[in-house]
């Protein structure tokens, strides 16, 4: 398991190119029949992702959970978001099997002790992007087809951003301890996601980005609002954002990207927003 440790606002202004890609870029998410895992330190939340192709995959697989968490078993004080953005597949959890189509969602509550992967067809396989983050009291488990998710359509051809945000594991949507989680979605013309920028205080978040064309990449801007940086990424990589940090992104194509956060609360507009003519 790749262990990440936070960087604070000073030492992240003077930090290089490959300096800031090692502490906050997540390469190497699906890996055939295998679990990738990056801890970050930043709010415990940790970034996974698994492929199965001829195996069912445990989601623990090559993780020494008590001597990484602490724990006897994974999810034994934490709880975890997953979204398909593969093709048909299955999720089973502590025996109870739910099947995964393309951009499904399932929140599995802390307290679960067994959760495993598997495709439909491994020639065509899942690809399951998974996150998990500390969590205090066990909540119901959920099911999220896409055409269930909240579909919010917001931005315009006129400003570069007309996507749509699909909320799966969201306030509106079931309870959680502290994760919520959703698939933001860019029309063709459309470059930019979430402009203006903001932060949050409270909370953390993770962008995973998908669905890049081959060629093309996605700058994605991150840092106090008047020193912001950026990581170059490419397709089914993610980049780990601290609180302090505003998180925005343009791409030479549109793209499809995954958020997730954790932190201090849920309320989705608890959000300090920057006024575009104040960056730097």
């Amino acid at each position: 398991m790749d262990i990440r440790y936070s960087t604070g606002k000073e030492p992240f202004k003077r930090m290089t190119t490959d300096e800031l890609r090692d502490e906050f870029l997540v390469t190497g998410i699906f890996k055939a029949d295998d679990i990738s895992c990056v801890y970050s330190h930043i709010d415990r939340i940790v970034v996974m992702g698994c492929m199965p192709v001829k195996e069912e995959v445990s989601a623990d697989k090559g993780i020494d959970t008590w001597k990484n968490f602490g724990a006897h078993y994974l999810l034994e004080r934490r709880e975890m978001g997953v979204i398909n953005i593969g093709e048909e597949g299955s999720v089973k959890v502590d025996g109870t099997e739910y099947k995964m189509g393309h951009f499904d969602c399932l929140y599995i509550p802390m307290g679960t002790k067994e959760v495993t992967f598997k495709s439909v067809d491994g020639d065509k396989p899942a690809k399951f992007y998974i996150i998990t983050v500390p969590a205090h009291k066990p909540c119901p488990l959920k099911h999220i087809p896409f055409e269930n998710a909240i579909h919010k359509h917001l931005g315009s051809q006129a400003t570069s951003n007309e996507r749509t945000i699909n909320q799966y594991i969201h306030p509106d949507v079931l309870e959680t301890c502290q994760l919520s989680m959703g698939l933001t979605h860019l029309e063709e013309g459309s470059v930019w996601n979430t402009m203006p920028v903001h932060t949050h205080e409270r909370r953390m978040e993770v962008y995973f980005y998908f669905d890049i064309p081959n060629d093309n990449v996605v700058f994605h801007f991150m840092g106090e609002p008047n020193e912001s940086r950026h990581i170059v990424m490419h397709n089914d990589e993610a980049v780990i954002n601290p609180s302090w940090s505003i998180h925005a992104g343009c791409g030479t194509s549109n793209y499809t990207f995954i958020w997730a956060m954790c932190g201090e609360n849920r309320a989705y507009d608890d959000q300090d927003w920057i006024a575009t003519n104040d960056l730097r």
